[in-house]
């Protein structure tokens, strides 16, 4: 799914910029940062991977209707990704070809048939709708990242969800790849709350390498898309961004095994800020909650539920890159990394990524479980990943 990035007229009309959307425009600079503080030119953009085109999606190759109302999944503005060659996207229970949407930089990827989609996974022990959306409410956070004075870069606002009390955030690529670029004076922020304030420091301990390779050009991007495919990335809390000491143990929703089946009621959360000034990013962004269910799912594969889309809600803006999707019980089924973001927020295509497909291709890229990473101490897995900073950063900013 692509991701999206509405508004680039009136962004570029200003000095420097915070970017809503996971990737930043233009070359970097290796100028000192500034703090948010210290200029009031600072403009940040909210993060979303445009999606492409529903056409992308609904191709003459895909099979007939099979479920009712379903609709192509989305990129979200918050930063795109670039469309990579070859890269298939399938559509599971496909419906008949819908007219397509208005987008920028729409670009059709492959698609194939799939057979029969896979059963929905059992049932899980329910809790109340209101309890999910408390507990995905308390581990969502705001991420935001600022670019130094007089560089190319713009700086970001983006989403992220806990999914372990030790304090490790899952978040998306386009979003986390910031974190790979301090030594170019850029810095990240997690920010808590409503309004958000910063609360805490935190170090990258994954991220794809799959998907830098393959959306390396993304930071020079005007316009990046993507479909969503390795668009994850984990953080973890290294200190406190105030006075304030760590928690004990931080608000967090397990990341489940199974994907959603196509009706599941879940409750989508993100920092979306497609509609406020950077000032008010700053000083005013509080979360979005949308109750929803899902309406489509999708495979990169053959037969596996990798993606589903979300259809329109107020969820569906520039900075809700890397929010979260939780079902009844609780659990954190998806996370959102794509949309269109044009026309009004209910008419929109929102996408995101299962969890199981993150559990899958971390297992692929890594060679071990997720749970094993999450289960060792957040430091050694900060250091461990230390000596990977350099050549991970040099793939982004090989043509910068």
């Amino acid at each position: 799914m692509r991701r999206i990035f509405p508004y680039l007229g009136i962004l570029c009309a200003l000095a420097v910029g915070i970017v809503l959307y996971e990737y930043p425009v233009g070359p970097a600079s290796r100028a000192v940062s500034v703090s948010p503080a210290a200029s009031s030119t600072v403009v940040v953009v909210p993060s979303l991977f445009h999606q492409d085109s529903p056409a992308a999606y609904e191709s003459a190759h895909a099979s007939p209707a099979s479920q009712a109302g379903s609709t192509s999944p989305a990129s979200l503005s918050h930063g795109q990704v670039a469309p990579r060659e070859g890269a298939p996207v399938t559509r599971q229970q496909s419906p008949a070809p819908a007219a397509p949407e208005k987008s920028a930089n729409v670009s059709t990827p492959p698609v194939s048939p799939v057979a029969q989609a896979p059963a929905p996974a059992p049932a899980a022990e329910q809790a109340s709708p209101d309890s999910a959306s408390s507990a995905l409410r308390a581990a969502l956070v705001n991420i935001l990242c600022y670019a130094p004075a007089g560089s190319q870069l713009h700086s970001i606002s983006g989403s992220g969800v806990f999914i372990d009390s030790k304090g490790i955030i899952l978040t998306n690529a386009h979003i986390a790849q910031y974190f790979l670029l301090s030594d170019r004076g850029v810095s990240c922020t997690i920010r808590t709350g409503s309004p958000a304030t910063d609360a805490y420091k935190a170090s990258l301990i994954f991220i794809s390498p799959a998907w830098l390779h393959a959306n390396s050009t993304v930071l020079t991007q005007n316009l990046p898309t993507g479909t969503g495919e390795y668009d994850f990335a984990l953080l973890a809390v290294t200190s406190s961004a105030t006075d304030a000491p760590l928690p004990a143990a931080f608000p967090a929703v397990s990341l489940a095994n199974q994907p959603p089946a196509v009706d599941t009621p879940v409750v989508i959360a993100s920092f979306g800020a497609q509609f406020l000034s950077s000032s008010q990013i700053r000083s005013g962004l509080s979360p979005t909650l949308v109750f929803g269910s899902v309406k489509s799912v999708f495979t990169f594969g053959t037969n596996t539920v990798d993606v589903f889309s979300l259809g329109g809600s107020a969820a569906a803006q520039e900075g809700s890159s890397g929010g979260g999707v939780a079902d009844a019980s609780g659990s954190l089924v998806g996370t959102l990394t794509t949309s269109t973001v044009t026309g009004a927020t209910d008419t929109r295509v929102l996408s995101a990524i299962t969890a199981s497909y993150i559990r899958s291709e971390y297992a692929s890229e890594m060679g071990e479980p997720l749970d094993s990473l999450l289960s060792q101490p957040t430091a050694t897995s900060v250091n461990d990943f230390s000596s990977q900073i350099s050549p991970l950063e040099s793939i982004i900013t090989a043509s910068i």
